[in-house]
């Protein structure tokens, strides 16, 4: 079974993420493929429009397949993971720039890796059972793959709550936090794929279109704001830990769990992101950790713990009562040489 089906059906190139049992986990031959049948679509005048889904209910793709970057890491060589980063992150600034419309739809979970797969297009459609998150600090990474742009565009401290947090989003809150642009039921979506393939025209799409209700996470926005106002991570915890309440007991205990270290730093990468709103900006800045993450960082042990062991007890170098702010900024410091460079292509 192939990991990757293309097909053009009408005006419509389709991609289909096909390993439901992985939940679509994204391998690195899967973002080469995906992004040599997108430069196709581009190019080829009988393509309309740019369609990006995936097989299975449990999830549109819940992140990169990191096994083997672990393994080729525990190893000594950290050429391979640098090398998945380079080319994911070409790929992510294409589905942001690209000049045909591309629709995603985002059933079950959308994480990690999936974001940058199914969250650049100009069209982004979840349902019912939609759940979007980014939760690289919980294995000791940033929000990547230009997820660091998205959260800073979010309204208000929402991106530094989502992005320390990992929290996830229903459909509602994604519409409204700007992961996802329409809310289409589930049971539409075969239809409205074939509107969109004898059609070529993305403006079907408001013909399925419906009320996804209320954003839990709207609800919060006066919290967020207040204590996720702060420059860095230890501004945030103080903040927090000056109130007894409902809300900040809950995201106390949401802070507990992911690297302080990698907190730290995708505060930074938020507030650095509302400032420039440039993807390939973005991008730039998250290698940067990426590129340190197994070397100098804490990728290994973060996956160790959550992913190989399965322990949930990751030894971090730092905990949130320590000063990790200077090697954050360590971690985000400029690449020289090595910096992230989006011109090469070599699928």
């Amino acid at each position: 079974m192939t990991d990757l089906i293309t097909e053009i059906a009408g005006k419509m190139g389709r991609i289909t993420l096909n390993r439901p049992d992985a939940l679509n986990a994204l391998t690195y031959d899967m973002c080469l493929e995906v992004e040599a049948t997108l430069d196709t679509y581009e190019a080829f005048d009988a393509v309309s429009v740019i369609v990006i889904d995936a097989a299975g209910d449990k999830a549109f793709c819940a992140g990169g397949d990191i096994a083997e970057m672990y393994r080729t890491a525990t190893a000594g060589d950290f050429d391979y993971g640098r090398k998945f980063w380079t080319d994911e992150y070409r790929l992510n600034a294409k589905l942001a720039t690209g000049p045909k419309p591309i629709i995603s739809f985002l059933q079950g979970f959308t994480m990690g890796g999936g974001v940058g797969i199914g969250c650049h297009g100009s069209h982004r459609i979840v349902g019912e059972s939609s759940r979007i998150a980014m939760p690289e600090c919980g294995i000791g990474l940033v929000p990547d793959v230009g997820g660091s742009l998205l959260l800073a565009r979010a309204p208000g401290r929402v991106g530094e709550y989502l992005g320390t947090t990992t929290a996830r989003m229903t459909a509602a809150d994604a519409i409204w936090v700007g992961f996802a642009d329409t809310f289409v039921p589930e049971a539409k979506w075969d239809d409205l794929k074939m509107a969109l393939a004898q059609t070529g025209d993305a403006g079907v799409i408001a013909d399925f279109a419906t009320d996804p209700g209320d954003a839990p996470l709207q609800a919060k926005l006066d919290d967020i704001n207040r204590h996720f106002a702060g420059e860095t991570l230890p501004d945030i915890l103080r903040s927090l830990q000056s109130v007894d309440t409902d809300f900040t007991a809950d995201t106390l205990r949401r802070l507990q769990a992911p690297s302080p270290m990698a907190m730290a730093a995708a505060v930074e990468l938020i507030h650095r992101n509302r400032a420039s709103d440039d993807i390939v900006k973005a991008l730039e800045m998250e290698y940067r950790y990426t590129f340190r993450s197994a070397s100098d960082g804490e990728f290994i042990e973060g996956i160790r713990a959550l992913i190989i062991d399965k322990d949930k007890r990751p030894k971090w170098q730092f905990g949130l009562d320590d000063n990790m702010m200077l090697k954050a900024t360590k971690m985000l410091m400029p690449l020289g040489k090595d910096t992230l460079d989006l011109t090469e292509n070599t699928p």
